[in-house]
């Protein structure tokens, strides 16, 4: 099988007519006199095209012969390098490829041109009958109509395929038979406090920095002294990568002076270094269970002289959130333990219902600071661009409500 190569068409001189040509997909393309800036400019726009288009020829056929197998097939390449962030996919493409699977799986064989709006509320009735949640539905319908419109704006189908499925509306709560997901709550300080004394000293204080900065998990897990500025009555925390630096927008998290307090040891160390790292949670889990030891120093193991040369385990610099999530989870089934004797689904249930996930401490700080400070200071906290994003992080004001139905209803 010959070996595909990704050279560029070559820059030639046609020598019967002097003309500078190239050669795309066979066919010839006089450029203009041979060696002038005309020519080279000429063949630049027509080679960068063709790159563009996925190394082939835009024709007039293009469009309504082009099957929906291999538009995935594009997509799905553009997908795996655009939506990376520091080197690593972003949560966005598994929402991708599960799209992707499912509308391979019915309409794979099928022209992109074919697929409109009954195709697509289709796909629509099918994910509910799998039992997909009504968001999770809107979100991978978006996300077929963003493959068209990216598909539309490489001319790889009319515009016309795209603006069909806008007419498409997503699911409206309560009609349709779509599961509806539980909204996400605050999760009250009682139950963060008692949640904390199972964690260990690291993670314990990451869970109060968040609580009191309300900053993102990923924030907290990737703070690191040479990030913080303390040249201020309050500190400024500028993480290095955040949710919305795509869109050139500015992150900073104001740290006040209970925040200071807590994370000011952690800053004893490089700059680059991560303040939460499993690998001082490890040393201190060492230390407490050495502190605790029974066994006489003259029997058994010293500390460290039982570890493996190459453990295929080992602590990492810093937190990433899956870690940190786990961390609370496992934390919230000793602080909440389950009845004796319970097991199966009903087990699973109560653990489902007893954990709580880092980002809910972050609608508790927003609900606290909204009922203080107002909208607009939650707004500023959180760091959304949009008060209405703000609106869902941050539980409405119902006392104020009351005092007003109390003095006028």
């Amino acid at each position: 099988m010959p070996r595909r190569t990704f050279s560029l068409p070559k820059y030639r001189k046609h020598k019967a007519s002097g003309q500078a040509i190239v050669t795309l997909d066979g066919k010839d393309f006089y450029l203009g006199p041979h060696g002038t800036r005309a020519s080279h400019l000429e063949y630049d726009r027509l080679v960068g095209e063709w790159q563009q288009n996925g190394r082939r020829l835009p024709d007039d056929g293009h469009h309504n012969a082009l099957s929906m197998a291999v538009l995935l097939n594009e997509y799905r390449k553009f997908a795996k390098h655009y939506y990376v962030k520091n080197g690593r996919p972003t949560d966005t493409i598994y929402g991708i490829r599960a799209m992707l699977k499912l509308v391979r799986k019915a309409y794979g064989h099928t022209l992109a041109v074919e697929f409109g709006p009954i195709a697509l509320k289709t796909l629509q009735n099918q994910m509910v009958d799998l039992g997909l949640s009504r968001r999770y539905i809107n979100d991978q319908t978006q996300r077929i109509r963003r493959m068209f419109k990216w598909a539309a704006s490489n001319e790889m189908v009319p515009f016309e395929a795209y603006q069909r499925l806008t007419t498409v509306r997503g699911l409206a709560k309560g009609r349709t038979p779509a599961r509806e997901m539980p909204p996400i709550l605050p999760v009250s300080d009682d139950i963060i406090d008692q949640t904390v004394q199972h964690l260990s000293p690291v993670v314990a204080d990451m869970v109060r920095f968040q609580r009191l900065t309300g900053c993102r998990p990923e924030e907290v897990c990737m703070v690191r002294p040479g990030d913080i500025d303390m040249s201020g009555e309050v500190w400024q925390y500028k993480p290095r990568s955040h949710k919305t630096e795509h869109h050139d927008r500015v992150r900073i998290i104001m740290v006040g002076f209970q925040a200071q307090a807590l994370i000011r040891p952690y800053l004893l160390r490089g700059d680059e270094d991560h303040c939460f790292s499993p690998i001082d949670s490890e040393k201190q889990r060492l230390a407490i269970l050495h502190t605790a030891r029974k066994t006489p120093l003259s029997c058994g193991n010293r500390p460290g002289s039982n570890r493996k040369p190459s453990p295929k385990r080992q602590p990492r610099s810093h937190y990433a959130t899956d870690t940190y999530r786990r961390a609370i989870h496992r934390a919230c089934d000793k602080a909440f333990p389950a009845p004796e004797g319970m097991d199966g689904e009903k087990l699973k249930q109560w653990k489902k219902d007893h954990r709580w996930s880092p980002n809910r401490i972050r609608h508790t700080t927003a609900t606290e600071v909204r009922q203080k400070f107002g909208l607009e200071a939650a707004q500023a906290v959180l760091g959304h661009s949009s008060a209405e994003v703000t609106q869902i992080y941050a539980e409405r004001d119902l006392m104020k409500a009351a005092d007003v139905a109390r003095q006028v209803g």
